[in-house]
């Protein structure tokens, strides 16, 4: 892909996740039709429970930071200690940080990067506000960490790498900020059967985290290819009752299925 068409579709993105974070209200939802658009799945609390959260869970983090995004729930597999350094990629609002606080303590730290500033200045006000000390936000892209070498224990993400043009970028780069024996936990879609002539290459498709998806095989060997061993990833075939709801009608759970993906960083 270009140059130009990568930016391209990063500016899709961003302006999408743009508008879903301007306009967010209790009834807004991941798989909308338009930001505005009252939510097909209900509202984000309905939408993040179908995607494995409890209650607990979404009662724990400030207002405004789960924004019904996403298509699992890594914190059930990133198996968070106390005094960890995670970072979330793709961290919106920060919904997954506000949670992974609470797992590594106060001795632990939480770094989230989103590559939209309106996202980031949300997650930034929610962290000053609810006294989230050991969180921290950057602007910046996946496929370029604002981060250094060998500096995290774990990187968890919730549906975003689908949506970057350079998926095997994003990949080596998560390699380079772990460090040895860090491990990667995620949630994303992987695509199970090609994609239709009118969703392949549709942009709006892409910010809907659809068309972009990867195979499990393409998955498996960007990580290989970065330097990850222990590698699974893992479709969800239970994810069909919500991705459904995503395209009504579109049949689109035929086409792609959320994943666990998980890696480590060898010694």
């Amino acid at each position: 892909m270009s140059q130009t068409k990568d930016d391209e579709v990063r500016q899709h993105v961003r302006n999408r996740y743009k508008q879903i974070v301007t306009h967010s209200s209790s009834d807004s939802s991941c798989c909308s039709p338009s930001p505005s658009a009252t939510g097909c799945c209900g509202t984000p609390d309905e939408v993040s429970a179908k995607l494995g959260y409890s209650d607990e869970e979404l009662s724990a983090v400030p207002l405004g930071s789960n924004l019904g995004l996403g298509c699992g729930n890594p914190q059930a597999i990133a198996s968070l200690k106390p005094g960890e350094v995670v970072l979330d990629l793709g961290s919106g609002a920060g919904f997954d940080c506000f949670l992974a606080s609470k797992q590594v303590g106060e001795s632990g730290k939480v770094y989230g990067v989103d590559m939209t500033p309106e996202m980031v200045s949300r997650a930034r006000h929610n962290a000053q506000t609810n006294g989230y000390n050991n969180v921290e936000f950057r602007l910046g892209e996946i496929e370029h960490l604002p981060m250094s070498d060998n500096s995290v224990d774990v990187i968890i993400s919730n549906c975003v790498i689908n949506l970057s043009p350079d998926k095997s970028q994003v990949f080596h780069e998560a390699f380079r900020v772990l460090k040895s024996g860090g491990r990667l936990a995620i949630s994303d879609v992987v695509a199970t059967a090609e994609f239709p002539e009118e969703i392949k290459g549709d942009l709006d498709s892409l910010a809907r985290c659809i068309s972009g998806a990867s195979t499990v095989d393409e998955v498996k060997e960007m990580l290989k290819l970065s330097g990850f061993t222990n590698i699974i990833v893992e479709p969800k075939d239970e994810s069909r009752e919500f991705i459904k709801d995503w395209v009504p009608g579109g049949n689109i759970e035929d086409y792609t299925l959320s994943a666990v993906i998980k890696a480590i960083k060898p010694y």
